[in-house]
């Protein structure tokens, strides 16, 4: 299970691009999405590196939680 903090992550549409970006990496991946704390819970087989890298080329800033 990988966590990431998204701060710039503020609305629905933000929640929608980032659980895009991780599925573009890992279809299979489940994505859990904390709007209010703006954490973001994967459970995937791919790579940390490679999730964090999908999640800021959709223009936001993941940090490890």
């Amino acid at each position: 299970m990988l966590t990431f903090r998204v701060n710039d992550m503020t609305c629905g549409h933000c929640v929608a691009s980032v659980t895009n970006a991780v599925k573009a990496v890992d279809p299979a991946a489940q994505v859990d999405v904390d709007l209010a704390q703006h954490l973001v819970k994967i459970d995937t087989q791919a790579a940390a590196p490679g999730i964090a890298q999908a999640i800021r080329d959709a223009g936001f800033t993941p940090q490890p939680a």
